[in-house]
């Protein structure tokens, strides 16, 4: 199988990618937002990211239990 396509089709890959592409998002929304708005976003952000960690690591060790029992 293509590496670049297994790649995409990782869960945990996208999900880094969709919270890679938030923080992108926040770094040039602080160009262009007022300070007051800008501390919000990030404290949005702040808070979501521990639950992307969260989903990542359960699809991870749910994928090892996959493994190890096959």
């Amino acid at each position: 199988m293509n590496p670049i396509k297994s790649l995409f089709n990782s869960r945990k890959f996208l999900l880094l990618l969709l919270d890679t592409i938030l923080s992108g998002v926040v770094l040039f929304a602080g160009w262009y937002v007022a300070p007051e708005m800008l501390d919000r976003i990030i404290a949005v952000i702040a808070l979501v990211q521990p639950l992307f960690v969260a989903v990542i690591v359960g699809i991870a060790v749910e994928d090892a239990a996959q493994k190890f029992n096959s």
